[in-house]
């Protein structure tokens, strides 16, 4: 029988573990927390799976010292939440909420009490349903919203926290929520998910100035994209290549990073928006320095130039809606990948990885990189002997934080991995039939028990290695 040996990590790596507030907080009406788009889409009839709400979720605002101990035994340097806005600055206007922000110093002062760094993540898709009646992300008003709630986040807790992250895909909140539909608000406008991609990257500009002003000049700022690592099915298919990668990743590293959208991307959707709404210096306001860059991978995408005549394939793993979040891609295939899948039907290749923070490596080489989210759902089991025997999910973590440690050794600067998600939780449109969890939340009593994988995590973060197997 043959080992393969531990893979050691630089001696400053950050392991960590992340959530978000929609997803595990719960106390939806308590202690003056407003309503949310989340709120509204899971009370809307037919659009959660199985009619599940973030209601309760895992109830985490009322067991806060029971999940900070799970942390501190996990041994991490770093948790990864996010704030809600309603929760803190209800229906997105300047009136703080103490007993939110009550809620959240807590929170950070338990993390620094036990010697974990907190990441926190400004917007994690939980936008006021307030602003979502003015207009929601399409409308610059949000924009500006969301800056001064930045700043009154970084005059009240930015002296404590480690690392603030703007927002968290907003791929995501863009195409999901406003194109597709099946992300809240449920909105199926493509122009107006081209108008919320522009004023999610001029907020995010605007909330990094806002925490430079307000926040300790010791805080890293980060955003976290979900970029898409998109390959061809041949070399035929490099247009089709160049269509998707340019909707899903310069969207938003062009404004962010470079100072203007790709041309590629004005071009392809020049036929749905003038792109208008993008005003005098708004790209040079997106364009802010960044001390990192979260990177949330699952999986890469696997395209084809559609032929026009064949049933067109659109396995891009972002659930069937009415409209598909790909806007000006309608020749493009996105095609089944070979398994294994996870129980959230994508496939498991670690080696689109290793390639895409080479990408970074080679594109944004003086910028530091941090793997924001990285996990898999799977059917986990309690079993009799209250023990949850997850070893898919482990080979998915050592496989993925191989790929990790593979880009490093080629010259990445990666500077931690955060495994998602500490506990299962309320999976977005999929309800809480999708458990993501290294801890085991039973629907029923909320008990939290550790998955085997949450053990072997507690091993790669004590020794600063994977496991040797």
């Amino acid at each position: 029988m043959t080992t393969t040996p531990a893979r050691a990590f630089p001696e400053s790596f950050l392991w960590g573990t992340a959530t978000a507030a929609y997803q595990v907080e719960g106390a939806a009406a308590e202690d003056g927390r407003g309503p949310s788009i989340w709120d509204t889409f899971s009370h809307t009839p037919g659009l959660v799976d199985g009619g599940d709400t973030g209601d309760v979720a895992c109830d985490h605002y009322h067991r806060l010292e029971e999940d900070l101990d799970i942390l501190a035994e996990l041994g991490v340097g770093a948790y990864r939440f996010s704030i809600s806005w309603p929760r803190v600055l209800p229906g997105g206007g300047d009136r703080l909420n103490q007993p939110g922000l009550d809620f959240y110093s807590r929170l950070v002062d338990g993390l620094l009490a036990h010697d974990i760094a907190p990441v926190a993540t400004l917007y994690h898709w939980d936008l006021p349903q307030e602003l979502e009646d003015a207009g929601g992300w399409p409308h610059r008003d949000t924009a500006l919203r969301f800056a001064e709630y930045a700043r009154r986040m970084g005059e009240t807790l930015g002296d404590r926290v480690h690392t603030w992250i703007t927002l968290n895909e907003p791929w995501c909140s863009a195409y999901l929520g406003y194109a597709s539909g099946v992300h809240a608000p449920g909105r199926t406008d493509p122009a107006a998910a081209l108008a919320a991609v522009h004023h999610l990257n001029l907020g995010h500009g605007l909330a990094v100035q806002a925490l430079r002003a307000t926040a300790d000049p010791a805080a890293q700022v980060a955003v976290t994209l979900n970029l898409h690592h998109v390959r061809g099915v041949s070399e035929r298919d490099a247009g089709a290549v160049r269509r998707a990668d340019a909707l899903a990743n310069g969207a938003f590293l062009g404004p962010m990073l470079d100072g203007a959208y790709p041309r590629d991307l004005i071009e392809a959707t020049s036929s749905v928006t003038d792109w208008a709404f993008v005003r005098d210096g708004d790209e040079a306001t997106a364009c802010q320095p960044l001390d990192l860059l979260g990177v949330n991978y699952y999986n890469p995408v696997l395209v084809r130039q559609w032929d026009g005549a064949t049933p067109r394939e659109t396995a891009d793993g972002h659930a069937d809606g009415s409209a598909s979040p790909w806007i000006a891609c309608e020749d493009v295939e996105f095609v089944q990948q070979p398994g294994p899948y996870t129980e959230m039907g994508w496939n498991i290749d670690e080696t689109g990885l290793t390639e895409l923070l080479l990408r970074l490596r080679d594109e944004y080489p003086a910028l530091p990189l941090m793997i924001t989210e990285n996990g898999a759902a799977f059917a986990d089991v309690l079993d009799a002997d209250g023990r949850v025997r997850d070893e898919r999910r482990v080979d998915y973590l050592r496989r993925h934080l191989t790929a990790v440690a593979d880009a490093i050794d080629a010259g990445a600067d990666v500077r931690g991995y955060f495994v998602w998600s500490l506990m299962d939780n309320f999976e977005w449109a999929r309800g809480y039939a999708k458990r993501f969890g290294i801890v085991y939340v039973d629907r029923e009593t909320l008990e939290r028990t550790w998955k085997d994988s949450a053990h072997w995590f507690r091993e790669a973060v004590a020794t600063g290695a994977v496991p040797a197997s």
